[in-house]
Order: C-alpha cells, then structure tokens, then sequence
C-alpha cells in the first residue's frame, strides 16, 4: 500500500519510488482549516437505518494476507513492528495522538475510522452503495481516513462529532479537527449545524493549519 509507505516504516520506505511511478498524479486540495471549514456542505442528520453491518470493514482489500487493522498497525507502528504468521502484527510502538498514550503491544489499539462509520451514514453515505461504503471503512489511501489511537480514546469517542467530543490531549485538538475535515471533504460528507459551528471555533484557534485532501473516486 502506498499509504503504508508514506505513514510510516524506515524498511518500507525503498518500497515507495516504483508504486509511486505506478500510481497516476491526482489532484491534492490544500486549504486553510478555515476555509476547509466553509467548504463543507451543512445538511441534517439521520440515523434511520444505519447499521453497522452496513460497511464492510478490515477486508483484506489487496489479497497480501494483511486485513485493514493490521495494515494500520504495521504503518503506523514507530519501531519495525514484529509480524507473525498470517499478517497478525504481535508487537511494535504506537503513538496514540488523541491522548499522548505510547504502547507496545497492539491489544490496547482501536482502529479509529476518523469520521466514525455512524457519522458518515448520517452525513451522506446512507445513500452510497455498498461498495463505496467499503471502500470508506477500509480508506488506506489517505493516512487521515484510519489512526490507531488507545481503545480507551477510540471507546469515548465512539461516534460522536466534534461538537460533543474532542480528543482530551487538548494539544491534539487542531490536528484533529484538521484530520476531520479533511475525510469529510474527502469523502463529500456534509456537516450539521452543531459540528460547522464547533468546527469553525477550533480553525479560530488553529490558524496554522492547512487541510489537505485527495478526493475519493
């Protein structure tokens, strides 16, 4: 996966030139997390119908036997991580941005879908099909889309918008709301009410942010 050479491993890094030169230029969007902000279409939310089932989740979408958990894990990990038999990731170092946790061992990690899957049916994906309702679950092609944070965080988080959580490490909390904004545009989800003006408080005190994001086809 591209996405896991540019995440993270030193050892994965010679593997990025030629998938690189593979991989067709797509246009990159930058904003300032202001604007992004405004950008984002405002609509109201639903839940009716939403199941979790809905999106198909951790597929091993490249057949190279590592599901999208462990992919995560194997990007994201700070140190070489130790990979057993059948692509199950044992051990390696994990920073867990939300709450400034460090750990070693991948039991204590949630991968964190950044806008959770309930939110993302309520903001427009209620009326994708399922195959893009996969392909949202398992986004490995925007290091923003998945973060393996502590299960403890991902838990209090659980599927909330930034108008009722933010991650408790307050020195996280522009990255996040970066990162949030960024998938939603990604993804073409809208915002309600309650999240634009949360949204727009936290860019008021992160002017240094840019949003960057690829559209997903």
């Amino acid at each position: 996966m591209i996405t896991k050479t540019m995440r993270g491993l030193a050892a994965a890094a010679i593997a990025i030139l030629p998938l690189l030169a593979a991989t067709p230029a797509q246009a990159v969007e930058a904003l300032p997390l202001a604007d992004a902000v405004r950008q984002l279409p405002l609509a109201d939310e639903s839940r009716e119908g939403y199941q979790r089932t809905s999106f198909k989740h951790w597929v091993d979408a490249d057949k190279d036997s590592c599901n999208t958990r462990m992919e995560v894990l194997i990007a994201e990990s700070r140190v070489e991580p130790t990979v057993a038999d059948q692509c199950k990731v044992v051990a390696g170092e994990w920073y867990s941005y939300y709450d400034g946790v460090t750990l070693t061992a991948p039991g204590g990690l949630d991968i964190d879908h950044m806008v959770p899957l309930a939110e993302a049916w309520d903001s427009g994906a209620s009326g994708w099909s399922a195959a893009r309702r996969e392909a949202y679950a398992n986004d490995l092609d925007a290091d923003r889309s998945l973060v393996a944070v502590t299960a403890r965080s991902n838990r209090s988080k659980s599927d909330q918008d930034p108008s009722t959580w933010l991650p408790p490490l307050a020195d996280a909390r522009c990255t996040y709301a970066t990162d949030w904004v960024a998938t939603k545009l990604r993804w073409g989800l809208s915002v309600d009410q309650a999240e634009a003006d949360a949204l727009a408080e936290l860019a008021e005190g992160c002017g240094q942010e840019t949003v960057e994001f690829e559209p997903a086809s």
